[in-house]
């Protein structure tokens, strides 16, 4: 699991810069810097929301855990199958997404 990406969640949700719930996250795309999805959610909505991401070319990262890991991630004390980040920097966004993709290699 990307300590930045942790780290980042929790900032982001004390600030509140990030949209919660995958309804609020579709509705959200073209304000999106960054979306997380969790393994919870499935296909159909996986795919909408990675060609809506696609289109505002908003980068997905692909939680490796469930909708309740992701929660517990944010300090909550509820399930959260997707967030997306409404303010993030660039930096942070570059280095979730290398960590991921070397955890993707790992597997």
């Amino acid at each position: 699991m990307s300590k930045i990406l942790e780290k980042s969640l929790k900032d982001a949700h004390k600030e509140n810069q990030l949209t919660m719930g995958t309804k609020q996250v579709l509705n959200s795309i073209k304000n999106s810097k960054l979306i997380v999805l969790s393994q919870s959610v499935n296909k159909e909505i996986i795919e909408k929301i990675e060609s809506d991401a696609k289109k505002e070319k908003v980068p997905l990262v692909n939680f490796q855990g469930t909708s309740v890991a992701l929660g517990r991630l944010c300090g909550l004390q509820f399930r959260i199958s997707t967030i997306s980040f409404t303010s993030i920097t660039d930096a942070n966004i570059k280095s979730i997404l290398k960590d991921t993709e070397a955890e993707k290699k790992n597997d």
